[in-house]
């Protein structure tokens, strides 16, 4: 049991690059989630839901077997990682973890109605959520999880500066434009929206009228243009530095060549269904 429970592992978790029943799962489940998205999307139109429900129905029952049968197999397989090895302990601190959390939000939709009474629209609305499993079998997206960990000090400094902003923004603006529009800038709290707005650059109807109201929005939307690039600089150059590094741990220091490329010595792989020596 625990040499099927550690292939399992290897299938679900850490396939190598010449581990073809690895690779085909991970194919099958990118392609069931994009198809589900497919799906939601068609259910979204009425004509299409109704030319279509029984069909979709009969897939929408498929999937949710498909991803129950692969997250009771990710609770099994977990104990394979020295932190989750404890038998109770272990497992329900795999259950804790966000990429479980979404696991369960991916089926969660389908059981909920059978247990209790639920608005049926948003569920379906929920299924949506399948898509984000996306990001368990995209090196990009796992680059980008560990760009977020490693760059948090600074997107937080990023982000308080642009809080900052907002609210002296927020002040001055409604002291600039108060006395001209009442009804419209009635308090600083509703004046964030406005500061929001010009600082994303999307645009909304409040709009200043008074010469430093306007003076205020046009160093305002040009702060907001500043500040927005910041964090986008700092995630896009540790997403280079991180892909950079996965790139030359992938390579062969002795020929130079990608390790993907190359096949393994017949004599160096063991097979993962064989008892280790």
């Amino acid at each position: 049991m625990s040499q099927l429970r550690r292939r399992a592992f290897a299938i679900l978790e850490e396939p190598g690059p010449a581990d073809r029943a690895g690779r085909a799962v991970r194919i099958f489940l990118v392609s069931l989630i994009a198809l589900n998205v497919l799906a939601v999307i068609l259910d979204s139109m009425a004509s299409q839901a109704a030319k279509w429900a029984g069909p979709l129905r009969v897939f929408e029952m498929a999937s949710v077997a498909v991803f129950t049968v692969e997250y009771l197999l990710r609770i099994w397989v977990a104990a394979e990682r020295p932190e989750y090895a404890r038998l109770a302990l272990g497992r329900l601190r795999y259950l804790l973890t966000p990429l479980a959390i979404l696991d369960l939000l991916a089926i969660l939709p389908f059981y909920l109605p059978l247990i209790i009474p639920f608005d049926l629209r948003y569920l379906r609305m929920l299924r949506m959520l399948r898509m984000a499993k996306f990001g368990r079998y995209s090196r990009s997206v796992r680059i980008l999880r560990e760009v977020l960990a490693d760059r948090k000090n600074e997107l937080f400094a990023a982000a308080s500066l642009l809080i900052a902003i907002i609210v002296m923004a927020s002040g001055l603006m409604y002291a600039a434009e108060h006395e001209a529009q009442p009804a419209v800038f009635t308090s600083i709290p509703a004046t964030m929206w406005w500061a929001v707005a010009t600082l994303s650059t999307m645009g909304i109807d409040m709009r200043p009228v008074t010469p430093v109201g306007k003076l205020l929005a046009s160093l305002i939307a040009v702060c907001g243009i500043l500040l927005f690039a910041l964090p986008a600089g700092i995630v896009s150059s540790g997403f280079v530095e991180k892909y950079m590094e996965a790139r030359k741990s992938r390579i062969c220091p002795h020929c130079g060549k990608s390790l993907d490329e190359q096949p393994a010595p017949a004599d160096s792989v063991r097979d993962l269904s064989e008892p280790s020596g």
